[in-house]
């Protein structure tokens, strides 16, 4: 079967955003994280505990969080994470704060003295972001039990 979308089926918030032919399906789809979980059971554990965070939905072989506008869920694999970057962060408005309280739960903070991003005390000051966010973004990275590694920031205006 093939499909036409036709400019009248387009919603109006959607024309004249794209290029000629385009199709904007994903433009207005929502967006959910996917992380790889070898023993779900102590993810679960370390998501509620750790972190406070409690599933709203499951499945065999899987977990599903919602945190404020977004969403992510935890499945089952039998591989692992590669671990090399950011796989998923929340944005908070007191990092200092948010660190304080998941180190008071058992969070262990990642460190990192590279060139362009140190760690004072877990937390890097990052110059320059995104002009709608602000002048700068602080960060600061952890690993969940699987190995993902999980990310919270905060956005400052100088």
């Amino acid at each position: 079967m093939i499909s036409v979308l036709l400019e009248e089926d387009v919603p109006t918030r959607f024309r004249n955003h794209f290029p000629e032919g385009s199709d904007p399906m994903l433009k207005e789809s929502r967006v959910a994280t996917r992380l790889p979980a070898q023993d779900l059971n102590r993810a679960r554990s370390f998501y509620s505990d750790k972190l406070g965070l409690d599933p709203v939905e499951e499945r065999e072989g899987g977990l599903r969080y919602v945190c404020g506008g977004g969403e992510f869920a935890l499945f089952e694999s039998a591989g692992a994470p590669s671990g090399d970057h950011t796989q998923i962060a929340w944005e908070v408005d007191d990092i200092e704060a948010t660190v304080g309280e998941l180190r008071a739960r058992g969070v262990v903070f990642e460190e990192y003295d590279l060139p362009g991003l140190e760690t004072v005390d877990g937390i890097a000051d990052i110059e320059g972001t995104y002009p709608s966010k602000g002048t700068r973004e602080r960060g600061a990275w952890f690993r969940d039990s699987e190995g993902n590694l999980l990310a919270i920031g905060q956005s400052l205006r100088d």
